[in-house]
């Protein structure tokens, strides 16, 4: 089937879907193919939850129902429907990558924009080859800014996401050492990430800049930019009020504006969303209301409070770079009595265990205590003068806080979302 021909009945459906857990009655169905799944095996249970017609790729199962659609790729199908989608609409679209702090950036982005426009933003954590489609085709005609996040682990693949997503604007976080196994070191991040400039050069589109990042200068300079900065030459300046207490606060055009985000490495993600809010003409009052109604959930910066404890979770997703900046700021906390559980961060291939080494010394430059690292690639390190409590998997540091509790402290999680600390909240 053509991709118009298949556009036809999206449009008369009630959307797309990929699961049948979550699929609604009148989806359009696409049975995907996983590592461990085949997608075409659900197709009848799909029609059965309610789907009006099913995408397959499989020419047996093809004629079981005469609601099942059949493509030579189901994946790629997708793909193509959700760009021929975005090619409906001439819309901005704000295109969103880097290694640190494209969640956070997002949501503050989406909530000051909300402010004054309709925006249609990426749901959760939907930033690959499979999310972005999914996203792009929840754009409607009601939609005045689509504000897409893009998530990358090897060359190419942000190429791919702007070629079906088509920013017209876009705002890289930062560089870090993220997915280094995948991109082979940080060069290899640089260009990755940097597709994204590359896209919007060729097409005349616009990129917002953090001019204090002289990198993202030196990367931008033959692009159409709006910047912002604190200590260099920009567009939109923006002064930091504080940076080590657990609310930041910054000022613009006189007023102060106080968020819910704790960390001095939070500072350029509010101001990002500040600069963007400013890009579409957004009030100094919208833009306020957007950045203090944000607070942090979903494990990223998120600050709990137990019958016992203060809890900074922070174990949605790690790197050496955002562990380092973690760390940081929160011996910058002027709590007393701070601990840290860091769990191990996935991805770093050859560079695994010299950079977990790299963690293990900048915690014993700082007063931490007690220090709980989990996962094979920390129990691995050397210890020089702390003594730190280590172990393999979460489970066994769960054995360890139920004979040993923590009392009146402020604790630091941090770690990859596959070690998966919050299992340790009940006992903190």
């Amino acid at each position: 089937m053509h991709i118009p021909d298949l556009y036809s009945i999206f449009l008369k459906s009630t959307g797309v879907s990929t699961d049948t857990r979550t699929v609604s009655k009148g989806n359009l169905f696409f049975c995907l193919k996983g590592e461990n799944f085949d997608g075409n095996t659900f197709a009848q249970k799909a029609i059965q939850q309610g789907a009006s017609f099913v995408v397959v790729d499989d020419p047996e199962i093809a004629n079981e129902n005469l609601s099942f659609i059949l493509v030579k790729n189901s994946l790629i199908c997708l793909q193509e429907l959700a760009r021929y989608h975005r090619e409906q609409f001439s819309i901005p679209l704000i295109g969103l990558t880097g290694s640190n702090g494209k969640t956070t950036t997002k949501e503050l982005i989406f909530s000051v924009l909300s402010q004054r426009y309709n925006v249609l933003a990426t749901k959760g954590n939907l930033n690959n080859h499979i999310g972005v489609p999914l996203s792009l085709l929840q754009i409607k005609s009601t939609t005045e800014i689509a504000l897409i996040e893009m998530g990358a682990n090897h060359l190419n693949e942000i190429a791919f996401l702007c070629q079906l997503a088509q920013p017209t604007i876009g705002y890289i976080t930062n560089f870090g050492k993220a997915h280094l196994e995948g991109f082979g070191g940080i060069e290899g991040v640089i260009q990755g990430k940097s597709e994204l400039y590359r896209f919007l050069a060729k097409k005349e589109g616009t990129v917002v800049v953090n001019s204090d990042d002289s990198k993202q200068l030196e990367l931008t300079q033959a692009i159409t930019s709006f910047s912002f900065g604190e200590q260099s030459p920009s567009d939109v300046k923006i002064q930091t009020l504080n940076s080590s207490d657990e609310k930041l606060r910054v000022e613009v055009e006189g007023k102060k504006i106080e968020s819910h985000l704790t960390g001095s490495y939070n500072i350029s993600n509010i101001q990002a969303a500040i600069t963007f809010g400013i890009y579409f003409n957004c009030t100094i009052a919208e833009i306020k209301h957007g950045i203090s109604s944000y607070v942090p959930s979903n494990s990223r910066s998120e600050w709990i409070k137990t019958k016992t404890n203060d809890l900074l979770l922070d174990a949605y997703n790690a790197n050496p770079s955002s562990m380092r900046a973690a760390l940081l700021a929160f011996a910058q906390q002027k709590q007393k009595g701070k601990a840290v559980i860091l769990g191990d961060m996935l991805e770093l291939g050859d560079y695994s265990a010299e950079e977990h080494q790299h963690i293990v010394d900048l915690l014993e430059e700082n007063e931490f205590n007690p220090i709980v690292l989990v996962g094979p690639e920390f129990s691995k390190t050397k210890l020089k003068k702390k003594k730190l409590h280590r172990f393999k998997t979460t489970d066994e540091a769960f054995a360890f806080f139920e004979e040993n509790p923590i009392h009146q402290q402020c604790i630091l999680l941090k770690g990859s979302r596959g070690i998966a600390l919050e299992k340790l909240l009940p006992l903190l």
